[in-house]
């Protein structure tokens, strides 16, 4: 039998072993900061919504919470603080890190992704792999992948081949499409996409190339008279992922990690098709408000992938080191 004396010691032991495993269990349990520049209708807060509801659901002790419409930070200032450990989670145009890593300026390039099938593809391949080894240098890690497309609109014609494009006032999605626009001959309007729908009312623009949900969300079907939709074919897609930070992903529990893997698998297969819906939606808005539909041929591509190679293409390895390199593993996807 145990004396007065060991059984104190047994029970103070068996309290501070108690203690430190509720302590424990404490510390393991967390909140997490996700912020994004978009409304809560928008695709990209319901993938961050659908990976906050999984976890929770995942009881795991892990919370997290979304600042949404750029309520924590700016749209263009969210990588900076992700990578610092100042922010946990965004989801955000991976270009906007572009003077950062210039080897991100890949992921808002005319030509490199054809279509969603392709873009799943791509960010499976050996290409993305060496990108996440540029986002692991500042401490980021990528949970769901996700491009979403866009086409071109014409005021008074339709935009599918390099040879519609001289002579035309354009705003263009980005800097590289800027260039590969000039080089078909367009001048270049620069300006948010929110402000095309006044440019075009107002004679400034002739046409204009954004995503398939700004051009819907913004009516831009009442002032052009052609289409041109992400379909088989097309010039613009953006990459646009839900980071995280390492650090804060490694402090994790095994379960909670787990959790959070799980969420970001089933967000990014709803993140695609989705994308894909954004793309068919906006083709029959269009279309049911008399405007003409053309779609990009094969051949068009083709030819639009050859201008930005000669524009491009060469500014972003003229610019980029070892840019050459990245950008071949890209086209190696077929």
């Amino acid at each position: 039998m145990f004396g007065e004396k060991q059984m104190k010691h047994i029970l103070h032991s068996t309290v501070a072993a108690l203690t430190l495993a509720a302590l424990g269990s404490t510390a393991q349990a967390a909140e997490l900061r996700l912020s994004h520049q978009w409304s809560n209708s928008d695709v990209r807060h319901q993938v961050a919504q659908i990976v906050a509801d999984e976890v929770a659901a995942a009881n795991v002790d892990l919370d997290i919470k979304i600042f949404g419409s750029q309520s924590l930070f700016k749209a263009r200032e969210q990588y900076t603080p992700l990578s610092r450990g100042q922010l946990d989670m965004t989801v955000l145009p991976l270009s906007y890190a572009g003077g950062q890593q210039p080897a991100y300026n890949l992921t808002l390039m005319p030509g490199l992704v054809k279509n969603h099938d392709h873009a799943a593809r791509l960010t499976a391949s050996p290409f993305m792999a060496a990108l996440e080894e540029k986002m692991a240098e500042d401490d980021v890690i990528v949970l769901v992948h996700g491009y979403l497309a866009g086409g071109f609109a014409g005021k008074d014609s339709c935009i599918t081949s390099v040879d519609d494009m001289p002579g035309k006032q354009t705003r263009a999605a980005g800097k590289a499409f800027e260039q590969m626009l000039a080089g078909a001959g367009a001048s270049i309007a620069s300006m948010a996409s929110s402000e095309i729908y006044n440019a075009m009312q107002t004679g400034v623009l002739d046409a204009a190339n954004t995503s398939s949900s700004s051009f819907v969300s913004y009516r831009i079907y009442e002032q052009v008279a052609c289409y041109t939709p992400p379909g088989d074919y097309a010039l613009w897609f953006m990459y646009q992922p839900l980071l995280m930070n390492k650090t804060t992903f490694d402090g994790l529990s095994a379960e909670q990690q787990a959790a959070l893997t799980a969420a970001s698998a089933k967000a990014q297969a709803f993140y695609l098709e989705e994308a894909k819906k954004e793309d068919a939606e906006s083709r029959k808005v269009f279309a049911d408000n008399g405007v003409q539909i053309d779609d990009m041929t094969a051949e068009e591509f083709e030819e639009w992938r050859k201008l930005a190679a000669e524009t491009s293409y060469k500014a972003f390895v003229d610019e980029t080191p070892d840019g050459q390199a990245l950008l071949d593993m890209a086209l190696a996807v077929e």
